[in-house]
């Protein structure tokens, strides 16, 4: 056994001898000399170990090198190593007994290591970063797109049009053939069309796209829902004609695999691709990544998001519905052109505005471009604690089981509406409160946690300066990404101590920040309520009150309070509102001194809502700010008259949802438990092509005949609706509006009446 582990070490000691002074004599060198050659924008492990990078000088050229690379992973002095392809290193313990993860070993290839990976012990622990290119970063302290600015990144965007012979075109069907495939990016735009309905043509029209982004040579390529649609779509195609995706950087070609990523309390699947040297960006994937924090987006979709973000205005750009695509191509190119151009347009606008916070991040972290976006903050700050353990090679500790702690100071104290708010706020409240304890999680031997979130404290810091000073709009707009990228990375050191999955997790830390937190907050609302302030909503770090008085003196009333902070801790006055509406805790609106309205809470704000009742809500809560009750009978007696009617739009009665598992998957569980129908899922399995888990599904409760039956019986799609033979339940959703007048009856002050009669004659209130 022994020996034959140190035959296998002194060979693979032999090959990386022949290697590194035969095959590739100065490429340490130019690793470690990167930071002075250039900046790294595309980085690929290949088959064999070889860490394939691309660098970027300040000229903007790309040049490619190479370095010899083995992947590894930890694990501990009981693994069996010696029957493996790799090489076993012992790492230094704080104390006895040994810290569990022991031993680093490495692979010459990454097939060794998924060998060994799949073939262990599974009784033992291991950790590991499943991306190469991640490790390498690691092992080598490297960063991506180090020295670089946004602007200086090689962007390129991609979206194809396709024909479809069905209600949703299908790659598979011959004759669902991609039409044309739009370009645009650093190099100008440029639309690839098809030449005829052939195969050659086709194939054509794919081969010229690969030489395009070969020629383009970008660093990323994004498009909107490209994960699920464009990038797999062309590789179906690629290979029902016969052409081929070689688009990678080093001759490498695109790969595919199945995936999942948890946005939030949603999962969204997508067929990952990975094209070597280059990041794919998806800009569905950052309009829900940024809507994690606002919550306010109506929809995800390209046409909706731009709406939403000031990037098209809804009536100057070109729209096409699916079903006349095809006939555009053939009967007004100019219009079809348009439209794929308004398309590119909006996707890289998006990208301009959302990307630029992840770039920010992996000039900081061990991790792609492409990986910084589909990982969450937790695993991020795990990085930071791997490499350093690394880099000094020490041993890593197993996660701890956490153990549960009081959340922070969450109230609501008024109900109503208030006028003359101001909303003050703790600047970075745990991080702060954090450097002020001064503690490490208590199995971070080698107190990285403190330097790593003073370092990246003092980034932010630094760049929120720079931001306010520079006059250059664009160096104005990189320094505030930068530094509102750092802030939630800042916060996330507090979420990270509580990760059940955390190796340097700590809750008893995080419940002592927490309490000092709660504390915090509780004398601050006593302090304001001692100025004479009203309280009305207390949440986590921030406090917003109401007070005539100091409404026109902000500044003086944040001095007087923050007298009574600890060194170290910041207050704010970060909002000044005319009027505020509370209703529960988490849940309020605020209006703005230009009329905007801003709604945050589920129960105000709940995508979940069919629209027509978000409407109302909305209604309702601009007339209680505007002291006015004009608009809302007028909204609910006309609604009333639609759906008693029949002429109600079904788009606005139906419930969306993101499904969390495929229909199939669904019938198989209810098969098996006889239990859990939904209406959404019901509704899922009468589509065509059904939907994948992540999807959104949209339906209606259809009207059935005879007695009442349960809603997931009668839940259909709406693209099966029809007013004469599939027609809604209109008392369904008569009583939807009732059970709405009750739930915010105490907004008022007032009793919500039903009688849409007495609604009309404008007496909603009694």
């Amino acid at each position: 056994g022994r020996a034959e582990h140190y035959k296998i070490r002194l060979f693979h000691i032999f090959i990386k001898i022949i290697r590194l002074s035969l095959k590739r004599p100065r490429k340490w060198a130019s690793i470690f000399a990167m930071n002075e050659t250039g900046s790294i924008c595309g980085l690929w492990i290949d088959p064999e170990g070889n860490a394939r990078i691309c660098l970027a000088d300040s000229a903007g050229e790309r040049t490619s090198t190479s370095a010899v690379f083995q992947p590894f992973l930890w694990t501990n002095s009981e693994a069996d190593f010696f029957n493996y392809k790799c090489l076993a290193e012992s790492l230094k313990s704080p104390g006895v007994p040994p810290t569990p993860l022991n031993r680093l070993l490495s692979f010459p290839t990454i097939s060794d290591m998924e060998d060994y990976f799949k073939k262990r012990d599974k009784r033992l622990p291991v950790e590991r970063l499943s991306v190469p290119e991640n490790q390498f970063l690691l092992s080598r302290g490297l960063r991506m797109f180090s020295g670089m600015s946004f602007g200086q990144i090689r962007r390129m965007q991609l979206d194809i049009e396709t024909l479809s012979s069905g209600s949703f075109p299908m790659a598979k069907r011959r004759e669902d053939r991609i039409i044309a495939v739009g370009i645009s990016g650093t190099d100008g735009k440029k639309i690839i069309e098809i030449g005829d309905f052939s195969d050659d043509a086709e194939r054509a029209l794919l081969e010229e796209t690969s030489r395009e982004i070969l020629k383009r040579d970008p660093d990323t390529i994004e498009g909107h829902n490209i994960f699920n649609f464009d990038l797999p779509y062309i590789a179906e195609r690629c290979k029902l004609v016969g052409a081929k995706m070689n688009w990678g950087r080093f001759g490498a070609s695109a790969k595919f695999r199945k995936s999942r990523l948890s946005i939030a309390e949603r999962t969204f699947a997508y067929t990952r691709c990975d094209i070597p040297g280059r990041s794919i960006i998806d800009t569905l994937i950052l309009v829900q990544l940024h809507d994690l924090s606002v919550r306010e987006m109506p929809s995800y979709g390209l046409k909706a998001a731009a709406i939403y973000f000031g990037i098209s205005d809804g009536k100057k750009r070109t729209y096409l519905p699916g079903s006349e695509i095809g006939n555009a191509f053939q009967s007004d190119r100019k219009k079809f052109r348009d439209y794929l151009s308004d398309d590119l347009r909006e996707t890289e606008a998006l990208a301009t505005m959302l990307l630029p916070s992840f770039v920010a991040q992996v000039r900081n972290f061990p991790l792609t471009l492409q990986e910084c976006v589909l990982r969450g903050t937790g695993m991020k700050v795990e990085t930071l604690f791997l490499e350093k353990y690394y880099a000094s090679k020490a041993a890593l500790p197993l996660p701890e089981n956490g153990e549960f702690f009081e959340g922070a100071l969450s109230e609501s104290f008024e109900t109503g509406v208030f006028k003359n708010i101001l909303h003050y706020d703790v600047a970075s409240l745990y991080p702060s409160l954090m450097l002020l304890i001064g503690k490490c999680p208590r199995n971070d031997y080698l107190k990285v946690f403190l330097e790593e979130l003073k370092r990246l404290r003092e980034y932010r810091l630094k760049y929120k300066t720079l931001a306010r000073q520079t006059s250059d709009p664009s160096l104005a707009a990189e320094y505030d990404a930068r530094q509102k990228s750092f802030k939630i990375l800042i916060n996330s050191f507090y979420g990270y101590l509580g990760l059940s999955t955390a190796s340097f997790g700590d809750s008893q830390l995080a419940a002592e920040i927490t309490k000092k937190g709660r504390l915090l907050l509780s004398e601050l609302i006593d302090k304001f309520r001692s100025l004479g302030c009203k309280v009305l909503e207390a949440d986590t770090d921030g406090i917003y009150i109401s007070s005539e008085e100091w409404f026109s003196n902000s500044s003086l009333l944040l001095e007087k309070v923050s007298e009574m902070l600890p060194a170290g801790v910041d207050l704010e006055c970060d909002g000044l509102y005319p009027a505020m509406l509370c209703y529960k805790a988490k849940n309020y609106a605020l209006l703005e001194s230009e009329g905007k309205i801003i709604m945050r809470g589920s129960a105000l704000r709940n995508r979940s809502t069919e629209p027509f009742l978000r409407t109302l809500t909305e209604t309702l809560v601009r007339d209680r700010l505007l002291d006015r009750d004009a608009e809302i009978p007028k909204e609910i007696a006309s609604l009333k008259e639609k759906i008693s009617r029949g002429t109600a739009d079904i788009l606005d009665l139906a419930k969306s949802e993101f499904i969390s598992r495929s229909p199939e998957q669904y019938e198989e569980e209810v098969e098996k438990t006889g239990k859990g129908r939904r209406a959404a899922m019901e509704a899922a399995l009468k589509m065509s092509p059904p939907p994948r888990a992540g999807d959104k599904v949209s339906y209606y409760i259809a009207r059935a005949d005879g007695k009442k039956t349960a809603d997931w019986k009668r839940a259909l799609p709406v693209e099966m609706y029809d007013a004469s033979s599939a027609p809604y339940d209109a008392a369904y959703y008569l009583k939807k509006i009732d059970d709405w007048l009750e739930r915010f009856s105490e907004l008022s002050g007032k009793s919500y009446i039903k009688n849409p009669e007495s609604a009309v004659q404008g007496e909603l209130f009694s």
